[in-house]
C-alpha cells in the first residue's frame, strides 16, 4: 500500500486522535473510514471490484424504462 503524507491542523489531530482512542482503533482505521465515507458521499467506487462493475455498467446502452405494448 503506498504511503501518503497529510498536514493537519493541531486541533484537529487532536480530535482525530482522541476518537481513534475512543473508538479504539488507529489512525490508519480511522482514515480509510473517512475516505471510504468521502467516496462513496460523491458517489465514487471505494474498490478496485465496484469500480470495475462500475465501468462495465457505463459501457452498455441504457434500456428503456417504458414498456412495450
Amino acid at each position: 500500500m503506498p504511503g501518503k503524507r497529510i498536514q493537519v491542523d493541531e486541533e484537529t489531530w487532536q480530535a482525530l486522535t482522541l476518537l481513534a482512542k475512543d473508538r479504539k482503533i488507529n489512525f490508519q482505521k480511522l482514515s480509510e473510514e473517512a475516505f471510504a465515507d468521502l467516496l462513496r458521499k460523491h458517489d465514487r467506487p471505494t474498490t478496485l471490484k465496484a469500480a470495475l462493475r462500475q465501468s462495465t455498467n457505463e459501457d452498455r446502452p441504457r434500456r428503456s424504462t417504458k414498456r412495450r405494448k
